[in-house]
Parts: structure tokens; sequence; C-alpha cells
């Protein structure tokens, strides 16, 4: 069963009688534990104030696609990389009819156009409207296009109408919602995921530590929990609430996480080791605070183990996910680190860009395998780690295929 929990709605609302169920459906998301954000197009307005939904969604409401302020920021670009899902509802025939097109001539739209969620609409519309020929084409070619369609409902009608073109019902709606976020593309996988920063001491009250959040570790171990998994993640220390369903097993040291992930790696199918570990720690730690003194402190450093490369190097070993932090160079040390390590992907970011990576919520990525890579697009991390888990779970199933050929 899917869950919103911790995932980001863009709520689309499109002029329509129906649009007063707007307010409903931003409670029933945020209940099931998204976060939500809310678009209107012009005619959403004549129905429903954006007041209103401000106050229930406690975000400011997008209504401009030509807005000054928001789009000196580029802020249909920032939206469509905030959303994990994309949901209109209510969903006017002239809506889906555009969406269908491509056209991008509002806000709305152009959220759309430049995302890479997934979309989903709640038709609502006079039964008449929904039978016609040229709507169900239309909707029809957004099923081509993985769009969602959610409904409609039948019943009685504003106009008087009984019959299909209902908008669902809000619960309803965050409900198939939900679903979207459970794939079971690892179901009865077993994914070790290591997250995070590890600190080495150096006597009792310091350490040596990096700025790693955890964000994307934390992101991946949800994702994989959503395609079924079951996921254990060992993580440094960071100020993230613990996922549900997860395993969570708290390390300091490189040492500690390596000791943990051997006991864990033993039967996974995947093992992704998204944590920043420290390469080196002090060859010694002080048993009382160092202090102060008035000439220079040298600190001798020996390397710490290599994780990944440890758990690559078994004999039985789970498929090797490996994680390339650079500031240049991006794709000539990720292929690198794949070859010496003998990883089957490594997922290299450039963390010189302030705006993605380390504390950040996007995130960009280069996927380097043997002989391939590929680029994906700046996105929230949420998104990004729902992305390569599916490509994971792709080169998991093509090399178990590869083996059973062999």
């Amino acid at each position: 069963m899917g869950s919103l929990r911790n995932k980001r709605v863009l709520l689309g609302v499109t002029g329509g009688i129906a649009a007063y169920k707007s307010a409903e459906l931003i409670r029933c998301l945020q209940g099931d534990g998204a976060q939500v954000r809310v678009v209107m197009t012009p005619a959403a307005t004549e129905f429903i104030t954006p007041l209103t939904l401000q106050a229930l969604s406690g975000n400011p409401v997008s209504l401009e696609l030509l807005d000054t302020a928001a789009e000196a920021a580029m802020g249909h670009i920032e939206l469509a990389r905030w959303a994990d899902l994309i949901l209109i509802a209510p969903a006017s025939a002239n809506f889906i009819a555009r969406l269908c097109h491509g056209e991008g001539n509002d806000l709305l739209s152009t959220v759309c156009l430049a995302s890479h969620s997934a979309i989903a609409v709640a038709p609502a519309m006079n039964k008449h409207m929904w039978e016609n020929s040229a709507t169900q084409k239309n909707l029809q070619q957004l099923r081509e296009q993985a769009v969602h369609i959610f409904g409609p409902a039948a019943g009685y009608q504003a106009c008087g109408d009984i019959g299909e073109g209902r908008m669902e019902d809000p619960a309803a709606l965050s409900t198939m919602a939900s679903a979207l976020f459970s794939t079971g593309l690892l179901s009865g996988k077993k994914v070790v995921i290591t997250a995070g920063p590890t600190r080495e001491a150096l006597d009792p009250v310091r350490y040596i530590s990096n700025h790693s959040s955890g964000k994307m570790g934390y992101a991946l171990a949800r994702a994989a929990t959503e395609a079924g998994a079951n996921t254990v993640l060992i993580s440094g220390p960071v100020q993230l609430e613990p996922p549900e369903r997860i395993k969570i097993i708290a390390v300091e040291s490189a040492a500690d996480m390596l000791s943990a992930t051997l006991e864990e790696v033993e039967g996974a199918d995947i093992f992704i080791a998204a944590a920043a570990v420290a390469d080196y720690r002090p060859a010694s730690v002080a048993e009382q605070k160092i202090k102060k003194n008035d000439d220079d402190m040298y600190i001798q450093l020996v390397k710490n183990p290599d994780i990944v490369a440890t758990v690559a190097a078994l004999a039985e070993r789970p498929l090797t996910v490996g994680f390339a932090a650079e500031t240049e160079n991006l794709e000539h040390y990720a292929t690198q680190k794949l070859h010496k390590k003998n990883l089957d992907l490594v997922i290299a970011n450039d963390v010189s860009d302030a705006t993605i990576g380390f504390n950040s919520e996007d995130n960009r990525v280069l996927l380097v395998q043997p002989g391939t890579s590929k680029a994906l697009p700046t996105m929230n991390k949420s998104l990004l780690a729902t992305k390569l888990i599916e490509h994971i779970a792709a080169l998991l199933s093509s090399s178990k295929l590869k083996t059973s050929q062999s």
C-alpha cells in the first residue's frame, strides 16, 4: 500500500463548480502525510478564493505565469521541481484538452510541461461533455503519455443531469494518489542503504565529519520501501525524522558503519552506499579533551576502510551501488570509481554547486555504469530517489536475467 508521508503534492485547481471540493482535498492529502502547494487557473478563482486554499495549505497560492516576482526566480520551474505529484482536481474538459496537446498558456499547464513528476487528473464536467468523443480521445492520449486518470464518479450533477462526470470524493482521490507511490518493483527484495556522515573522534568532545545531511539516503530508503523492499537503513548522525516501516541502525564512525553493513548485507539483493564516509580518521583518540596551547597542532590521520569496495569484493555480493560527490570532472572520476571498486552503478553529483547536493532539497546526478552514462535533470530528492530506485530495480532484473542465461 502506498503512502503520501513526506510526499509533495502540487494541487492544480481549474474552473468548475467542483473547485469547492479542493478545500477538503487539501485536508485529506495533508491527513495522509503530504505537503501541499496549490496552483489555480484564473477560472478557478471564480469558484473558490485563493485565500481559502492558502489558509488550508499553509502555503501561498500560485496564480499567474507572468508574475514578475515569482518568475525572477523562474517560479514555474521551481514548482515543477518541487512536486512529487501534480494532481489536477478538478480537471475541466478545457484543461484536459490543453494538457493533452502540450499547451503552456497559463501557470498550471506550464508547470505540467516542465515537470518530471507523476501527473494525475480528476475529471469534473457535465456528463455529455464527458461522453463527447473529443474528450474521450484526449483522455486516451493522456493515458498514452502516462498521465493517471482518477475517476470520474457518477451521480447527481450541479446542472441537474445524472451520470458520469462528477469529481471523485477527496478521500478517494487521496487514496488514489497514495497508490501511485507503491510500485512493487522490489517486492520481496532486501535493500541495505547507508546514509548521512560519519564522525571520527579526536577526543571526547571533538570529531572530524562532513556536511552530509543524509537526505538523499533517507529518500532512497523511503523509495525502496514504497517499491516493496525489506529496507535496512544504516545511518550516521543526522537531524532527520526516522522513516516508517524501515529498520534503522544508528552508527557514528566508519568502522561502526562497516560492521553494521557486513552484518546486514548478507542475503541482501541490493546495497546502496549513499553515506558520506570519512576517508580518514585520527590515528589515536585522546582520552581527555585536548587543551588549546600556543603552538600549532598536528593530527596524524590513517585511512578508513572502504565500505562500498569491501561489499563489492564479497564472494556472494548484492548488486552494489556507490555515490561519487565531486567538484570537477564528474564523469571521469565517477567512471574511475566504478571500475576501481568493481561497482554496478555510480551515482555522481557535483557538490561544488550549492543549489544541489549537501543540505539541499534538490539534486542533479549522472548515472555511470559499465559502457554507458545517463544524466538526470535537477529535481527534488524525493522524486529523484524514486527515479533512482526504478533504475536500480531494472539493473537488478537485467543482471538476474543475464545470470540465468549464462
